[in-house]
């Protein structure tokens, strides 16, 4: 009875969704997919409380690539590039920040974290040239399954499946399977892999 009431719960927002999805479509036209994406995503970041989460998640499921409704995403969250994966029983936290990246299902993402797209988002090798013209790369950063970023993670590069990233960390390289990792940079603390396999 549970899950049925959840299903009506999640369609009617769904509905309710409808019109920021028509007025995302219509700016996407005009302006691109990810200035629509940053533009909406900060209308819907402003709806406080339960209202506010399923209506992030069903926003969200109309306008990303693969995105589960299934999701809790907190006040003030956003998006900036269209190209995110958000997968079954995501948790993210309020005001994060999230960038073009993957999100695997049941993660745990605490607040304040920043996903950047990857690392050589900012060229600054010319110092004649000013920053803002000297243009960058996006790349997608994938989240492995069943990991937690902690409060304030800096993430620039790939996480693994069962990892923690400690609260604070920024992390630039990928983070290989089941690891604990922490610090600036982060740098690997422990594992989180059974001893017997």
């Amino acid at each position: 009875m549970k899950s049925l009431i959840k299903s009506v719960i999640r369609l009617v927002f769904l509905l309710l969704a409808f019109p920021f999805w028509v007025g995302f479509t219509l700016q996407s036209i005009l302006m691109g997919k990810d200035q629509a994406t940053t533009s909406w995503s900060q209308m819907v970041s402003l709806f406080p409380g339960l209202i506010g989460v399923y209506l992030r998640a069903a926003f969200y499921r109309l306008v990303l690539n693969n995105t589960s409704q299934n999701t809790v995403i907190g006040f003030g969250t956003l998006f900036s590039q269209h190209d995110t994966h958000i997968s079954d029983g995501v948790y993210i936290g309020p005001q994060c920040n999230i960038g073009k990246c993957r999100i695997q299902a049941n993660c745990l993402l605490g607040s304040g974290v920043h996903i950047m797209s990857g690392k050589g988002q900012h060229n600054f090798s010319d110092p004649d040239t000013p920053l803002r013209e000297q243009g960058g790369t996006f790349t997608q950063v994938e989240i492995g399954e069943d990991s937690w970023l902690g409060n304030g993670a800096l993430v620039m590069a790939n996480v693994g499946k069962k990892c923690v990233v400690a609260a604070g960390s920024v992390v630039i390289s990928d983070v290989p399977d089941y690891a604990i990792v922490g610090g600036n940079p982060a740098k690997v603390l422990g594992s989180r892999k059974p001893k017997d396999t």
